[in-house]
């Protein structure tokens, strides 16, 4: 019977991509998405993959939602925690609320996203958690500190979580994007998109199928034995 996976924001982008990856690669597949309706409707008609539509920065709504997809498709056996977003502004100019939809998306909304699976992982002695950081949560980026911040907390959720569930047959790890061609990067004006792509050696953005590749290749038995590790895909713009 094929494994379970849940990506979070998993019908755009990135996400997109690790959902038809993991389709391809022979899992269930469950997509989560915050809002555009349209955007997941033309997704399943597209790929056949179902779904499910709740905020990952509510904890409550979190854990209906994957209960729902539990008792729709099985156990959660894989989870993607891949929902993010942004709020950008210079730090003197960062308002509260900035910060903490931020905050409550991207570094809460992983605490929601696996908390109600691991109990389940744990039981069954078998799990894999691949978290969505991005190079910015390594280095840092101007007029980020919220997104920054709360992608490097992915990455100590990560460690931590490896540590836990290591002797329950339960692997988490991390990728750590650079600056890949979706849709919000292609949307920048080109003068500032050239001006990035000079800064990453490979000379050229990366490709969401890219990172999603990646995905699979963690999720599967193959990567049993890497667990807290960081996967930094960046076309070598920066070395941790």
């Amino acid at each position: 019977m094929a494994r379970v996976a849940l990506v979070t924001g998993g019908t755009r982008g990135i996400g997109e991509a690790i959902s038809k990856a993991l389709k391809e690669a022979g899992y269930t597949v469950a997509a989560n998405y915050a809002g555009n309706d349209e955007a997941a409707g033309k997704f399943t008609d597209e790929t056949g993959i179902p779904t499910y539509k709740w905020n990952v920065a509510d904890y409550e709504a979190s854990a209906a939602g994957i209960a729902k997809v539990e008792a729709d498709l099985g156990p959660i056996e894989v989870v993607v925690a891949n929902a993010g977003i942004t709020r950008d502004a210079p730090f003197h100019k960062m308002t509260p609320e900035q910060w903490h939809q931020v905050v409550d998306t991207n570094l809460t909304g992983v605490f929601n996203t696996v908390h109600p699976i691991w109990p389940g992982m744990r039981e069954r002695k078998f799990g894999r958690v691949v978290v969505i950081s991005s190079i910015n949560g390594q280095k840092g980026q101007f007029a980020q500190v919220n997104y920054a911040a709360t992608k490097a907390g992915d990455l100590g959720i990560v460690k931590s979580l490896a540590q836990e569930g290591a002797r329950a047959g339960i692997t988490a790890n991390a990728i750590c994007p650079g600056y890949i061609a979706t849709e919000m990067v292609m949307a920048v004006p080109e003068k500032v998109r050239d001006a990035i792509i000079a800064q990453i050696p490979t000379g050229r953005l990366g490709e969401p199928e890219e990172i999603a590749r990646c995905v699979v290749f963690l999720a599967s038995d193959d990567a049993a034995f890497l667990n807290g590790s960081t996967i930094t895909a960046n076309g070598g713009q920066f070395f941790v």
